[in-house]
């Protein structure tokens, strides 16, 4: 039988954060400072770093890349979410709720490979710093990042195409505050054992690989690190450092325990706790953290400044 027939389901109900009037005015507020943050912060260093020659080297591609994906990822949910908490039926299509899930992997997924590249490129720095700029090249650059990019859009398409094709009969409330995988799967009038399945295999495959390979990267460094003899030089590797690595272990952290830990229907809640510190918060942390432990940012954006300094 055809799985189109079998979908009477034409749009979800979201079922959001809280159903507490007053918490949600709260929440519209707190959640509406940190999207414009995210937006402020992030496009701050998208120009920062396209005006600024001294900042076009492979680090700060990488960091322009992530600033794009940010403010996407952030953008997927965060908008839907704020204009949910002023209304009483938070409703999506079946269409928007499929998009939902393709972008929110896309931009997630997409800068868990580009954090990874960023490990590798801190390696190089490094270990091989006179030679630093021949080894990461432009073609090398460009390759990495549209890697990440196409990686995540294959990953995402994997998991918004099987669970497009399930049939959805009813109940459609969704609990959760945007479209993901797994609440979605409970709501399904079929068998989704292999769509859990795959949704831990290929998930699992993609964060545990970058996870080994981001700790490899930094295993190294660490070697090289140990091999300086001042302790100046050591402190300041380890602080270009800091601030990937601070990334590298919130976002790496959140997607563990979102999406490979076991799937039970008592744990949808604390996915959605956990949702709201890697698409609301996470977004907006990760300007503040690369301009405060980077000295490079910090000179470049008090130049944008004085350049407007009449």
């Amino acid at each position: 039988m055809n799985v189109e027939n079998q979908t009477s389901i034409t749009h979800f109900v979201l079922l959001g954060l809280t159903d507490v009037a007053e918490a949600q005015l709260t929440l519209f507020a707190m959640v509406s400072l940190f999207y414009f943050t995210t937006l402020i912060g992030n496009i701050s260093i998208f120009i920062i770093i396209i005006w600024d020659r001294s900042l076009h080297i492979p680090m700060y591609f990488f960091l322009w890349n992530l600033s794009i994906l940010d403010i996407l990822y952030s953008s997927v949910a965060v908008p839907k979410m704020i204009t949910d908490f002023l209304v009483l039926e938070k409703k999506i299509s079946f269409g928007g709720c499929i998009s939902q899930i393709h972008f929110f992997h896309f931009f997630g997924s997409t800068e868990v490979v580009l954090l990874t590249a960023m490990s590798y490129d801190r390696y190089v720095a490094l270990s091989k710093p006179l030679r630093y700029t021949i080894i990461m090249n432009s073609k090398v650059c460009l390759g990495l990042a549209l890697f990440s990019w196409i990686t995540g859009f294959f990953h995402s398409l994997i998991h918004s195409y099987m669970t497009a094709k399930l049939p959805f009969c009813g109940p459609n409330i969704v609990n959760h505050f945007f479209c993901d995988v797994k609440p979605l799967l409970t709501l399904a009038c079929t068998d989704t054992s292999l769509n859990f399945k795959l949704l831990n295999f290929v998930t699992g495959t993609l964060v545990t690989s970058c996870l080994v390979f981001t700790l490899l990267s930094y295993a190294f460094i660490s070697k090289c690190i140990l091999k300086i003899k001042t302790l100046g030089g050591r402190k300041n590797a380890l602080y270009t450092c800091t601030a990937h690595l601070t990334v590298v272990f919130i976002h790496f952290g959140t997607a563990i325990f979102s999406y490979l830990r076991p799937s039970q229907l008592d744990s949808l809640d604390q996915d959605k706790a956990v949702a709201v510190l890697f698409s609301v918060i996470t977004p907006a942390l990760n300007p503040i953290i690369y301009t405060l432990r980077n000295k490079d940012m910090k000179r470049a954006i008090k130049r944008f400044i004085n350049r407007f300094d009449f």
